[in-house]
C-alpha cells in the first residue's frame, strides 16, 4: 500500500512539470517596461565571447524607404554648399579659363599663329625677342611700338611683316643676315623713327617714311648704289645717322638741318664739296646742330676743303695730312 501510494505520487508530480505553460496572451505595459541597455550589450558582445545570435535568423533593414524628393533650384543652394563645391581650375592672376584675362596679363592679339609673347618676351607694348634662332619675323600683336628682334637669323623683310603695326615706334634688326628689304616694307609706318640694321647683308635701302629721327645701317654692304638719291633730304627730325662700313664712295646729301651726328667712318669716300655741309652762297649761315662728323678711315684728306667746315661748330674726325 505504501509503495502504491508513492507511485501515484511520483505520476503526479511529473504530470505537472511537463504541464504546457497557459495559452492566454501576456500584455505588457510600455509604460512601465523598463529594459537595462547596459545588461543587453553585456549579453550581445560583438566580439563573440558570450551569448550567440544565429545570423540566419536575423534580418537586417538597409535600404531607406524611398521618398518624393523636392528639386531644389541653385538659388535655394546655400552658399557654404556653394563653397564646398569644387573650384574652377585659376589662372596665374586668379581668373578662369572662360573668362577673359586681366589688361596686364592679356596675350596679345597677332596677325596668325601661336602669340609671340609666349615665345618671346611683351612687356607693355614693347616685344624682346633677341637670339631666338629666327628665320623670320614673327607675327606681332597689333599694338607693338617697340619690337627687338636682334641676333636672330632673318634673311629678309617682307612688306607685311610690319604692315598692319600702326604704332610702332621703333625697329631693331642688329646682327641678322637680312639680304633684302622689300621697297615697301616700312614706308606704310606713320609713327616709326628709329630704325637700327647693324650687322646685316644690306645692299639696298628701301624708302623710309619722313618721321625719322634716328638710322643705323653701320656695317652692311650698301656700296656706290645702296642709298636713293636725297634719301634723307626730307626727314626734318633726323638726329642720328650712322653709315659706317658699308664701302660708300660719297657723303649721302643733302643732309637735314635736324642731324646732329653723322657717322661715315671706315669708307670708301675721296672726297668732298665745300657745300656739302655749308651754303657757300649764304655765309651766315650756320649748322649749329652738327656737331659729330666721323670720317676717319676713308681716304680722303679733310684740309684740301677748309670751306666746307665753315658752319659746323666742329671740325670733322678724320685725317688732315
Amino acid at each position: 500500500m505504501k509503495t502504491f501510494a508513492n507511485v501515484f505520487l511520483g505520476l503526479f508530480i511529473l504530470r505537472t512539470v511537463t504541464a504546457p505553460p497557459p495559452s492566454d496572451p501576456v500584455n505588457y505595459d510600455t509604460d512601465t517596461y523598463e529594459v537595462d541597455l547596459e545588461e543587453l550589450s553585456s549579453f550581445y558582445d560583438y566580439d563573440g565571447n558570450q551569448g550567440e545570435i544565429d545570423q540566419g535568423e536575423v534580418e537586417i533593414g538597409t535600404v531607406l524607404p524611398v521618398v518624393n524628393r523636392p528639386i531644389i533650384s541653385p538659388e535655394q543652394i546655400p552658399e557654404e554648399a556653394e563653397e564646398e563645391e569644387e573650384s574652377t581650375p585659376k589662372l596665374i592672376d586668379g581668373s578662369s579659363p572662360q573668362e577673359p584675362l586681366s589688361p596686364g596679363v592679356l596675350i596679345p592679339e597677332t596677325s596668325g599663329g601661336v602669340s609671340t609673347c609666349i615665345l618671346c618676351t611683351c612687356m607693355g607694348t614693347t616685344v624682346y625677342c633677341d637670339d631666338h634662332n629666327l628665320d623670320t619675323v614673327p607675327p606681332l600683336p597689333k599694338t607693338t611700338t617697340h619690337v627687338y628682334l636682334r641676333f636672330n637669323r632673318i634673311t629678309k623683310i617682307n612688306k607685311n611683316d610690319f604692315s598692319h603695326l600702326i604704332k610702332l615706334q621703333k625697329i631693331d634688326l642688329t646682327s641678322n643676315i637680312i639680304a633684302e628689304i622689300d621697297e615697301d616694307a616700312f614706308r606704310s609706318l606713320p609713327l616709326l623713327n628709329e630704325l637700327i640694321l647693324r650687322d646685316n647683308r644690306l645692299r639696298q635701302l628701301p624708302e623710309l617714311p619722313n618721321t625719322m629721327s634716328v638710322i643705323d645701317l653701320s656695317h652692311n654692304r650698301l656700296g656706290r648704289k645702296g642709298l636713293k638719291q636725297e634719301a634723307f633730304k626730307d626727314m626734318n627730325d633726323l638726329h642720328l645717322l650712322y653709315l659706317t662700313d658699308n664701302n660708300l664712295d660719297h657723303i649721302p646729301i643733302p643732309l637735314p638741318d635736324s642731324l646732329q651726328a653723322l657717322h661715315l667712318q671706315d669708307n670708301n669716300i675721296q672726297e668732298m664739296h665745300e657745300d656739302t655741309f655749308c651754303n657757300m652762297k649764304d655765309y651766315t649761315y650756320a649748322r649749329r646742330a652738327l656737331e659729330d662728323i666721323r670720317l676717319d678711315g676713308n681716304p680722303i684728306n679733310l684740309s684740301k676743303t677748309p670751306q666746307a667746315f665753315i658752319c659746323l661748330p666742329r671740325i670733322p674726325v678724320g685725317r688732315l695730312v
